[in-house]
């Protein structure tokens, strides 16, 4: 028997996992990361920040987020600042004891759910991006925000470090927008141009100036 039809056999294999290699790795090129510190004109680290990446492929990739809720507990929202992609519906759950009446005259979304108690039969879609302001026709000092955007990138930053993170983020030159609940009302996102390696972690710094006490 000749070895010939032995030896291409194995050749292929070879070529089959070596393929199969190289599509593993040029699927981990794809995934990077971004890293933002925000900060305060004082230069310490602001919590809440909802800081993300714009382009048109980033638009074309966006998908609303499942079960999502802001709720309200001890006459709050809770959380008071919440990012969501276009599309998501939110349900604004009661677990307070007292009925609460939840409203937006914002132009991004304007809704009412008039006094209740419990959870709401119908979550609230939010289809169009922009900022949206929440209060309660009962208990005025509950104050809360829905940031709305045209991305699957986007994070808030955390208390103590205000470095938010944005992981699995496709290579590419993008808007960095970063956004905060004491700009003034109407006031838009900071903007600045990024580029996001094929590799590794790309890392910006965001200094916020103009915020409300």
């Amino acid at each position: 028997m000749s070895s010939r039809p032995v030896l291409a056999q194995r050749l292929l294999a070879h070529w089959c996992v070596l393929a199969g290699c190289v599509a593993a790795m040029a699927g981990v090129a794809q995934a990077s990361s971004v890293q933002v510190e925000v900060l305060d004109t004082a230069g310490k680290p602001l919590a809440d920040a909802i800081v993300f990446l714009e382009s048109a492929d980033a638009r074309r990739l966006t998908k609303p987020l499942p079960g999502v809720e802001m709720a309200q507990e001890k006459r709050q929202f809770v959380p008071s600042v919440m990012v969501v992609p276009v599309g998501s519906e939110v349900l604004f759950p009661n677990r307070d004891t007292v009925r609460h009446h939840v409203y937006s005259f914002s132009p991004t979304k304007k809704f009412e759910l008039k006094l209740y108690t419990g959870t709401p039969s119908k979550p609230v879609l939010f289809d169009q991006a922009g900022v949206v302001l929440l209060g309660c026709n009962i208990h005025d000092q509950m104050i809360g925000w829905i940031l709305v955007v045209d991305t699957p990138y986007f994070a808030k930053s955390p208390s103590g470090t205000g470095k938010a993170l944005l992981d699995n983020v496709a290579p590419g030159a993008y808007k960095l927008r970063t956004w905060h609940a004491r700009l003034p009302v109407g006031a838009a996102a900071l903007e600045q141009a990024i580029t996001v390696p094929a590799t590794g972690m790309a890392t910006a710094s965001v200094r916020m100036a103009g915020l409300q006490p």
